[in-house]
């Protein structure tokens, strides 16, 4: 028999303080933090949503693990064990080690990029296209069509659209393209799974104008989750070997492990190509540490190793797609306009929808943020506008296809209670919407401004 209601998979150990505030409270710290929740003090946020990379509770086998740790310099134990899953996992014979996959897709695209060159791909995330565009190459998105219509119940939204793919693939030529990218689960486009046939299909374009194929995995248990139980003939395929069957599409992978390895620091980059794996390794000595921890202690790697193994146990992932679904599901019933199907790891808001009365350059996915934290003291992220805008030779802002703000739901961390504490603040959210006013930008780096500018309400 199975029933209705979804337990957390886990007994809770160990237990950290929330601190609870009062919404004068609260608009005092929104303005000293300059109406930018990365800006926060994290002690002043009841519950935080902001991000689900690095933020996972760690299980007992992992800080059991850690207590194993070598911080040998070189050659340590820790490595080896690491290493090992992760060329299980992905059958790369070359495995590079990184503090986090920023830092891996730094050295990678840094090296394979430049001025003229061209990377493609789902949907790039912030920090994959700054070090793209960091290196003086463009970033091209190229969605799949049904991605565009956030009711429909198509099942993988974050698919690739091939056809785009193959006429560009034709019109740049092979030496002019860094890398196809295909991010699993597609985070800027709502948490939307990848189908294996999609994967299948730019594998093969790949091979047919020779550009190197990258899988960026960060999320991949929870696609293999998707895959099992939504695409034909995989009903009792194990979500690892779904994971695996994908990797063998590509040459390599870049992992931020602060998301599907279940720890707070960490990632990797696996690579099939030796000439590709020494020049990578060779910067990454230069800047994150040697070949065999690459900015990593010893008991890094070891969480990492274990949650390698942990995240495609069959009980947490049908816990962690169901429960984010959980808080999708009702505030979609309360008439707020989300990305449907919810995604694995986070449920994105229509901003943009939700305040129709609020233009693009007045950016309504920073107003909701600013409300959601005011409102309840839920600290969530823009994925719009401030993201994602550009601006244009006379300074006028190129929006973003989208005005989204994303709920990213930390793994292992907050209990049903939590999230129905979250609905309740939506509907605050729902019938105070028309008196939310736009911001305006008042200080922004040239890079990533999302995690720094300063705003000022309109």
């Amino acid at each position: 028999m199975e029933f209705k209601t979804i337990i957390e998979p886990f007994k809770i150990k160990s237990v950290e303080p929330i601190f609870l505030s009062t919404e004068r409270e609260r608009e005092e710290y929104l303005r000293l933090a300059h109406f930018n929740p990365f800006l926060l003090r994290s002690v002043h946020v009841t519950i935080d949503f902001l991000t689900d990379s690095g933020t996972s509770a760690m299980s007992s086998e992992q800080w059991a693990g850690m207590m194993r740790g070598d911080e040998s310099y070189a050659g340590a134990q820790s490595w080896e064990r690491l290493e090992a899953e992760v060329k299980s996992l992905t059958g790369y014979p070359y495995v590079i080690p990184t503090h986090q996959g920023r830092a891996a897709e730094r050295i990678l695209y840094g090296h394979l990029g430049g001025n003229g060159k061209t990377f493609i791909s789902n949907t790039h995330f912030d920090t994959t296209r700054a070090n793209i565009e960091f290196s003086g190459a463009e970033a091209i998105d190229i969605p799949c069509k049904q991605a565009e219509d956030h009711e429909s119940d198509y099942p993988f939204k974050g698919n690739m659209d091939t056809a785009k793919l193959d006429a560009l693939l034709k019109q740049y030529g092979k030496d002019r393209i860094g890398a196809v990218i295909l991010t699993v689960t597609n985070n800027t486009g709502g948490g939307q799974p990848v189908s294996m046939t999609n994967a299948r299909e730019v594998s093969t374009l790949c091979k047919k104008h020779g550009v190197m194929f990258v899988i960026d995995c960060c999320r991949i248990a929870e696609n293999a989750y998707y895959i099992r139980h939504r695409e034909k003939g995989f009903e009792s395929t194990s979500y690892r070997d779904i994971a695996v069957e994908m990797f063998s599409l590509a040459d390599g992978a870049v992992m931020s492990a602060k998301k599907d390895a279940l720890v707070n620091m960490g990632g990797f980059m696996a690579l099939k190509n030796q000439e590709l794996a020494t020049a990578c390794t060779n910067l990454l000595i230069i800047t994150e540490g040697f070949a065999t921890y690459g900015g990593l202690s010893g008991r890094d790697m070891e969480a990492m190793a274990i949650g390698l193994r942990e995240v495609f146990e069959d009980g947490y992932l049908k816990y962690r797609v169901k429960s984010t679904a959980y808080l999708g599901e009702r505030i979609r019933a309360k008439g707020i306009p989300v990305m449907y199907p919810i995604g694995g790891h986070a449920v994105y808001v229509d901003a943009g929808l939700l305040y129709p009365h609020i233009p693009a350059h007045e950016y309504p996915g920073q107003a909701l943020v600013c409300e959601l934290y005011r409102i309840g003291g839920v600290r969530a992220v823009e994925i719009g506008s401030v993201m994602f805008g550009k601006y244009d030779a006379q300074g006028k802002l190129i929006p973003a296809p989208m005005e989204l703000v994303r709920l990213a739901i930390p793994r292992r961390v907050y209990t049903q209670s939590h999230i129905d504490y979250v609905i309740e603040v939506f509907d605050e959210i729902s019938n105070s919407r028309s008196a939310v006013k736009g911001l305006k930008i008042v200080k922004e780096p040239q890079f990533l401004r999302h995690f720094t500018a300063h705003f000022e309400k309109l």
